[in-house]
């Protein structure tokens, strides 16, 4: 297992993105093996044994498990809100933070459903970024320090890691981040979010534009610290911490994907170790999908966040494990295999 320190800079960051762990291959094999000998015809499960291989690959060992299950969200606030961008405004980010803490939103149920457990990582809510359309979000020491909050909340010994979000105006904030990544026009990038209306989206859009134009021709990591906010880095360095410490990841919906799109900009394969959980309504949410070449698990036209979809993945997830692991091989329940 990798134990990198928390970097301390972008450079560093930089430096762990282009000298990843590419998984145990090993491992792979092993659970393929057994695969192939369990009491079912050959990719019967089809996208069960892909994500039984997938597990074994980024946890590292062929006796795959996803009883540890850990559910982080992280929250954070947008200056670029003054812009009139979401329907909701800025203080319900922090009520909604002593709601989870409470037990009373729906990621809550959904991890007491799951047997995961939940931890909310809440950044600095008083003090929101800059306006996006006027700064930079973030300057580079307060986005190390986002950074290295999700990075130092991966406990390597968790089994699957979900990750998301909560964070008035971050709809906003991944439209920009797309934008930035990847060009093509602002409204391709841009949704409802929490319910605008059509003017209220094109309002948004255009928000979305002259930010990205502001601060010119940047390179994908800038992109996260002039674009993004302070739980969209802590995700980021959730992501990359994971990796180094063989915990795969079911990311959540569009928020949660435009957070960690840099990461796989700067270094192509640096979110192998992810798996994307579902297809948030969010309508952009799917061209991201595609640019990162992400299959969804499920599409139930959710569009909360919260880590809400990656909670509802990870029983698919865990389905997985189950199958591989409890299943009788041909041998074992003395059924004939296929003929050779």
């Amino acid at each position: 297992m990798n134990v990198a320190q928390t970097p301390k800079t972008i450079d560093e960051i930089s430096a762990l993105l282009q000298a990843l762990p590419q998984g145990d291959e090993r491992a792979v094999q092993s659970v393929r093996e057994r695969d192939g000998q369990l009491t079912k015809p050959p990719g019967a499960l089809a996208r069960l044994e892909e994500i039984a291989a997938w597990l074994a690959r980024w946890q590292g060992r062929a006796d795959i498990a996803a009883d540890d299950i850990r559910v982080t969200v992280f929250a954070g606030n947008h200056g670029v809100t003054a812009q009139g961008v979401s329907a909701f405004p800025a203080e319900v980010t922090v009520q909604m933070v002593a709601n989870f803490q409470a037990g009373g939103a729906a990621i809550n149920q959904l991890c007491r459903q799951l047997g995961a457990r939940l931890d909310v990582v809440a950044l600095d809510l008083e003090q929101p970024t800059a306006d996006i359309t006027e700064a930079p979000a973030l300057g580079e020491e307060a986005f190390m320090r986002a950074f290295a909050a999700g990075f130092d909340a991966v406990d390597g010994d968790a089994d699957l890691l979900c990750i998301g979000e909560m964070g008035i105006g971050n709809t906003t904030i991944a439209a920009a981040l797309c934008h930035g990544l990847y060009g093509s026009r602002a409204e391709d990038w841009t949704g409802p979010g929490t319910g605008l209306d059509s003017d209220g989206v094109n309002r948004k859009a255009e928000v979305v534009s002259r930010a990205v134009a502001r601060h010119g021709s940047l390179t994908p990591l800038e992109v996260l610290r002039v674009l993004g906010g302070r739980e969209i880095a802590a995700m980021a360095g959730a992501v990359l911490a994971a990796r180094l410490r063989s915990v795969p990841v079911v990311l959540d919906g569009y928020v949660c994907c435009a957070a960690v799109a840099p990461l796989e900009a700067a270094s192509p394969g640096a979110l192998d170790h992810c798996l994307a959980g579902h297809c948030s309504a969010e309508p952009a949410h799917a061209r991201l999908l595609q640019r990162l070449g992400k299959k969804p698990l499920l599409d139930l036209g959710m569009r909360l966040g919260e880590a809400s979809g990656a909670a509802v993945a990870a029983n698919i997830v865990r389905a997985a494990v189950a199958t591989h692991r409890g299943m009788a091989t041909f041998a074992e329940a003395a059924v004939a295999g296929k003929e050779r």
